[in-house]
């Protein structure tokens, strides 16, 4: 059930949301993505919340994308957009909250989990962190212009060009010395780090850091330009994207074509 793949719990004034299939590399469902967008509407209205930290289970994984097994109900162009539309409603709700958040990641955050992450305002990583979405070796499909943006806005274009075509993972080391994320603490001390970071948060203004996080918000929203239907609909649409998702639930190599 959602509920037991999307934990929730409140510790004083930090709240935390766990991505709980461990078992899947917390792989995020549909009704994952729509349970995190109930979670930062319920934070936003608990005044006792002043921090929201994000983590996955396991310690293998923050998240490791979409389960493709989802990829299966996409048949025709309106499912491609309504499923990025899902994803694009879910990030920018989690980057609208009003409160400062903290994506605590150790191992993969891939695809929709780096997109996850980079939709935090603070990123604290253990050295097994990966960050990437190798979507050009697995499945054939494309990032959105906003998910484009949200990697484009740290890595800048010639590394966002290189990690995209090439299906490069950045390690934490890399990912720190480019900004993406800001601590890399070892595997132990994550938890009492992040907790660490909470507690100065809370310490400070909260009206400064709503109307930080809200100029830099609007300021990144208004350089992402138009929603790239085509670009979705070409490739979610294509023969390749359909080899990519039986290649990968199948276990093999896929055979690209480039149609």
């Amino acid at each position: 059930m959602t509920a037991d793949h999307v934990l929730y719990r409140q510790e004083g004034a930090v709240a935390y949301v766990t991505f709980n299939r461990p078992e899947a590399h917390n792989a995020m469902t549909f009704a994952m993505y729509d349970e995190l967008v109930a979670i930062c509407d319920r934070a936003e209205r608990d005044d006792s919340v002043r921090v929201l930290v994000l983590q996955g289970a396991g310690g293998k994984a923050f998240v490791s994308g979409t389960d493709i097994a989802q990829f299966r109900s996409i048949q025709k162009p309106a499912d491609a957009l309504a499923y990025e539309q899902r994803i694009e409603s879910a990030l920018t709700r989690l980057e609208a909250l009003g409160k400062p958040t903290i994506a605590a990641v150790q191992g993969f955050a891939v695809g929709g989990g780096c997109m996850l992450a980079l939709a935090c305002d603070l990123r604290i990583v253990t050295p097994d962190a990966r960050f990437g979405a190798p979507i050009a070796r697995t499945l054939g499909n494309c990032l959105s212009i906003g998910n484009i943006a949200r990697l484009l806005d740290v890595a800048g274009p010639a590394l966002t060009k290189e990690m995209l075509f090439l299906a490069r993972l950045l390690d934490a080391a890399e990912a720190k010395a480019i900004g993406l994320v800001n601590e890399v603490v070892p595997s132990e001390a994550l938890p009492v780090r992040v907790a660490e970071v909470a507690e100065r948060l809370i310490a400070n203004a909260p009206l400064t850091q709503w109307a930080t996080k809200e100029a830099i918000r609007r300021l990144q929203s208004h350089r992402r330009g138009p929603a790239g239907e085509d670009l979705i609909i070409r490739c979610y649409m294509s023969d390749d994207f359909r080899e990519g998702v039986s290649a990968f639930l199948e276990k093999r190599q896929p055979r690209w074509k480039g149609h």
